[in-house]
C-alpha cells in the first residue's frame, strides 16, 4: 500500500471512556463545565461595575469587532441558543447598551447596534477581562498555555 493510500484509511478512534471506567467527576465534560462555571463567576464579579455579565461581554465584543450583526449570527458565533440570546439582548437593550434596528434591505432582518453607552462599556472590557483570564492562567508557562489552547481548539473543532 502506497503512502498516499494510507492517508485515505479511516483512523480508528480511541475510546477514552467505557461503561466500566466512566466516572462523572473524572470526565472531560465535568472538568470543562467546572472550569467554565468558575471562570464565569470570576468574570461576572470583575464586570459587575460595568453592569454586565461575562456572557453579555461576549455579545458586546462580538458587535464591537464586527463578528456578528444579527441575533442569529451572535448565537452561532458565541454558541448560545436563540432563546437565551433573546433574553440577554432584551436585558442589554433595557440597559440602553444596544438597539435593535430593522434592516433597510430586508425588513425581516434585525440588526444589532451598540449605543454610545454600549460602546463605552465595551471599551472598558479589554481593561478587565485579561486580568481575570491571566489570574486563572497564572500557573501556566507560555508553552503550557499554547498547548492548552491547541488542545481546546482541537476538542472544540472535533466532529
Amino acid at each position: 500500500m502506497a503512502f498516499h493510500d494510507l492517508l485515505k484509511v479511516p483512523q480508528i478512534a480511541v475510546k477514552h471512556y467505557t461503561y466500566e471506567n466512566f466516572q462523572l467527576t473524572q470526565s472531560i465534560g465535568f472538568h470543562l463545565n467546572r472550569a467554565r462555571n468558575m471562570l464565569l463567576v470570576e468574570m461576572d464579579a470583575a464586570l459587575r461595575p460595568l453592569g454586565i455579565t461575562g456572557q453579555q461581554m461576549g455579545i458586546l465584543l462580538a458587535l464591537t469587532r464586527g463578528a456578528a450583526t444579527t441575533p442569529f449570527e451572535l448565537s452561532k458565533v458565541l454558541g448560545i441558543d436563540t432563546g437565551l440570546m433573546t433574553r440577554m439582548l432584551d436585558k442589554l437593550e433595557m440597559r440602553e447598551l444596544l438597539q435593535r434596528q430593522r434592516s433597510i434591505e430586508d425588513r425581516r432582518v434585525i440588526n444589532l447596534v451598540l449605543t454610545d453607552k454600549g460602546q463605552e462599556v465595551a471599551a472598558e472590557i479589554p481593561k478587565i477581562a485579561p486580568e481575570v483570564l491571566n489570574h486563572r492562567l497564572r500557573n501556566f508557562s507560555a508553552e503550557e498555555f499554547d498547548e492548552f489552547m491547541r488542545l481546546l481548539r482541537k476538542f472544540s473543532d472535533a466532529n
